[in-house]
């Protein structure tokens, strides 16, 4: 019995195919969609096991299921397909990384002050607000669709920003670099199962860390409550004195987080 040769080029595939499905998986996590996918895969891999048995008619049976469900497929899973693409293309720890290796500038400590300030006087106010701190990746397609603003982050002009009725208020603001970069920024509303007492911008601030390292500060227009969303979770009603310490601990998380990946 001859024996198939394990080759690189097999390697690279199984390696290909368990980063797709692991992809899938985070795109489709705490939804009913996972066990919608799990069900396509074992319909695919009987009709696998059928083809290699020579079941024919089986086989023809499942091939028709197949074929139709495919455009199922994209008409059920166009929220998660649509995630799953925002996920890749922005993440890019890759080329950050080798930005990073032939730059020898380095990247300024985020002073926190302003916006811890802006949020404790925001929240006393019960003023709405959603404010993104971004980390490594590539907020680039998120800052397009608002308003560009380019200046210094400073307090009073967070407060202007989300004062209410004013022009920018509406929507995100976006932080890179000690600086505002844009205003009135729509965020990817998460897809998982949260309560009914998530406002949208909290479901904005889920959805917005599902696919980003960013860290997104919300202060609540009804409670006044101030929440913290990273990496898919979000932490409610935060007390305002524990609010910098939050945020310096999941940069800090980000920090070793990338490390561990240079390795």
């Amino acid at each position: 019995m001859d024996f198939i040769p394990f080759t690189l080029v097999d390697f690279i595939d199984i390696l290909l195919v368990s980063l797709l499905l692991y992809g899938l998986y985070r795109a489709t996590k705490g939804t009913n969609a996972l066990y919608i996918l799990t069900g396509i895969v074992l319909i695919y891999l009987a009709w696998v096991v059928v083809n290699a048995l020579n079941m024919e008619l089986l086989s023809t049976i499942l091939t028709q299921i197949i074929s139709v469900g495919v455009i199922a497929f994209l008409i059920i899973f166009q929220p998660e397909i649509r995630r799953f693409l925002q996920m890749v293309g922005m993440r890019q720890k890759q080329l950050q990384f080798i930005s990073r290796i032939f730059s020898s500038a380095q990247k300024e400590e985020l002073n926190l002050s302003p916006i811890v300030d802006a949020c404790r006087e925001m929240a006393e106010s019960k003023t709405g607000a959603l404010i993104v701190i971004g980390q490594q990746s590539d907020l680039t397609l998120i800052t397009d669709g608002g308003i560009s603003i380019n200046a210094a982050v400073s307090q009073s002009l967070l407060q202007n920003i989300f004062f209410k009725n004013a022009p920018l208020h509406d929507g995100a603001v976006v932080i890179e670099d000690n600086r505002i970069v844009a205003a009135k920024c729509i965020l990817p509303v998460t897809q998982s199962a949260v309560p009914k007492s998530y406002g949208t911008r909290h479901r904005a601030a889920i959805g917005m860390s599902e696919i980003s390292d960013a860290i997104i500060v919300v202060v609540s227009e009804e409670t006044g409550g101030i929440s913290i969303a990273h990496d898919g979770q979000i932490r409610r009603n935060l007390p305002a004195d524990k609010l910098e310490q939050t945020i310096r601990r999941y940069i800090n998380a980000n920090a070793r987080k990338d490390r561990e990946e240079q390795k």
